[in-house]
């Protein structure tokens, strides 16, 4: 039974991924200032859902329908093409959702899913935890402030290790009817979301991929010419590589017309920002965190910010419309690169 003034939290999926939100909640519990019950989990694999249970203080269940009945709030952790299915499953039952990104593996089965949450008016987060992110809220930041004139340029470089082996272990992503896409919509619609967030609206793209590894479907290298609104202009280089001295890094260079803001690092930076009267300065670690923390509102922990929002009822971020608008830019990227990398409007 549930507990007066409790959530029931469950989880759809229970690997890497689902794990580290687990953590995530149980690190900060004390932020959200209501009792949570750890529901259950179900996975496909029951080895995984028992040892997420021993790990969590869930219970491991033995069908989606157990967990989605048994919890308020569900967090859809699974491959890509289940999570159309799940979240439906979950709204139908008014169940708060946060769905892990991409939304789906094609355009319009995330519009669908969008239009579903909608209409059934529940709370709903999407897994593009970099928004509360504080190197890439600080850099936003420094962007828009008027001594760094206007965005002329934007080159940015991802690159991870493909997440078929190491710790990520997601044999899953080898297979496109389980994952959709390779690089591009599973690592770096992280990215593209990031673009718009930190520089503003993109207007037009052009993009090429390649397959080095020869997984049917799973493009491990993509890059694209990108065209905002503004006027600025930017490049996107994603790739997967088998170097696993490097699991996940980013660095992002912003030229403004007065200002050049370095980022590297997803989290912690170190961010560098050079001015044209010869200001210089570099934050990283504690101190970047110390100087970000009053720009995000809603706190660096995305789990936190998710229950605090079902907890009050309240509009979540970002959510499915948010990831759809990503998914509407890589399915553009996409389209070009089947057309030899011509020019695509993002509507």
């Amino acid at each position: 039974m549930k507990a007066e003034g409790s959530l029931r939290v469950g989880f759809l999926g229970a690997g890497l991924i689902a794990t580290y939100h687990s953590k995530m909640l149980r690190r900060f519990v004390s932020e959200i200032r209501v009792p949570l019950v750890r529901a259950g989990v179900y996975d496909p694999d029951p080895d995984l859902s028992r040892a997420f249970a021993a790990a969590s203080g869930h219970q491991a269940l033995t069908t989606e329908e157990a967990v989605i009945n048994g919890c308020d709030v569900v967090y859809v952790c699974t491959w890509t093409s289940e999570h159309p299915r799940l979240v439906a499953m979950a709204a139908a039952q008014g169940k708060a959702i946060f769905c892990e990104k991409p939304l789906a593996t094609t355009l319009a089965d995330a519009i669908e899913m969008e239009r579903v949450v909608r209409a059934a008016g529940v709370v709903n987060q999407v897994g593009l935890v970099l928004r509360h992110s504080p190197v890439f809220n600080l850099a936003r930041e420094l962007v828009q402030e008027p001594e760094a004139g206007r965005v002329m340029s934007v080159v940015f470089r991802d690159d991870q290790f493909i997440p078929i082996q190491g710790h990520y272990a997601s044999d899953w992503r080898a297979d496109v009817t389980k994952a959709g896409a390779g690089t591009l919509l599973e690592h770096s619609i992280h990215d593209l979301d990031l673009l718009e967030f930190v520089v503003g609206p993109i207007s037009a793209v052009s993009g090429r991929t390649a397959n080095f590894h020869g997984w049917p479907g799973i493009e491990d290298v993509a890059t694209a010419q990108i065209e905002f609104r503004s006027g600025a202009m930017g490049s996107l280089t994603s790739l997967w590589h088998d170097n696993l001295s490097r699991p996940s890094l980013r660095r992002i260079e912003i030229f403004c017309e007065r200002r050049l803001v370095t980022v590297e690092g997803d989290w912690d930076g170190p961010i560098r920002w050079q001015d044209a009267d010869g200001h210089d300065e570099t934050l990283v670690g504690d101190a970047l965190i110390k100087a970000a923390t009053p720009i995000v509102e809603a706190g660096f922990n995305p789990d936190v910010a998710f229950l605090r929002a079902v907890q009050r009822g309240e509009f979540a971020q970002p959510d499915m419309a948010v990831a759809v608008r990503a998914q509407r830019i890589a399915d553009a990227i996409y389209r070009s690169a089947e057309n030899e990398g011509g020019r695509v409007q993002v509507g």
